[in-house]
C-alpha cells in the first residue's frame, strides 16, 4: 500500500504541504482545498490525511470509492452522488468538501507536498499489504 506520511518531530508547521496540494489540484493556495491539513497543537504539529485504511469504501453506496492498482483509495467523480456519507464517516477527518465542488477529495498520496516540503517531513512510504 502507498501512503503518505508525516514527521511531526520535525514538522515546522509552514503549511508549504497544504499550498502544494491545493494549487496542483484546485489552482488555488487555499488550505481548504487542500488534502492534507496540518493542525497546530502547542506547537506540535500534526497532519490530517487519508491513510487509506480504505474504511470508506465499504460505506459508498455508490460504490464510488475504490483501490487503485497501487491500493490508494480513490474517489470516482463520475459515480459520486454527492451524499457526502464518506466525508461524516472518515474516522482520521481525511475527506474533504467544499461547496463549490461536486465531490469530496481526499489525499492520494501523489507526492506533491512531499516534494514541497522544506523540512522533509513527509515521506510517501509503500508498503505489502
Amino acid at each position: 500500500m502507498k501512503a503518505l506520511h508525516h514527521k511531526q518531530e520535525i514538522c515546522d508547521g509552514c503549511r508549504e504541504c497544504e499550498k502544494a496540494c491545493s494549487k496542483a489540484y484546485f489552482k488555488r493556495e487555499d488550505r481548504d482545498y487542500s488534502a492534507i491539513r496540518i493542525t497546530n497543537n502547542f506547537n506540535t504539529f500534526h497532519a490530517v490525511m487519508c491513510t487509506q485504511c480504505g474504511e470508506c469504501i465499504n460505506m459508498c453506496t455508490a460504490n464510488a470509492i475504490y483501490r487503485d492498482k497501487n491500493d490508494v483509495v480513490r474517489i470516482d467523480k463520475e459515480l459520486c452522488v454527492g451524499c457526502l456519507g464518506c466525508v461524516g464517516f472518515c474516522t482520521e477527518l481525511a475527506m474533504h468538501y467544499m461547496d463549490d465542488l461536486m465531490v469530496p477529495f481526499k489525499c492520494i498520496a501523489c507526492g506533491i507536498c512531499v516534494k514541497k516540503c522544506p523540512e522533509h517531513a513527509l515521506v510517501i512510504l509503500s508498503s505489502q499489504a
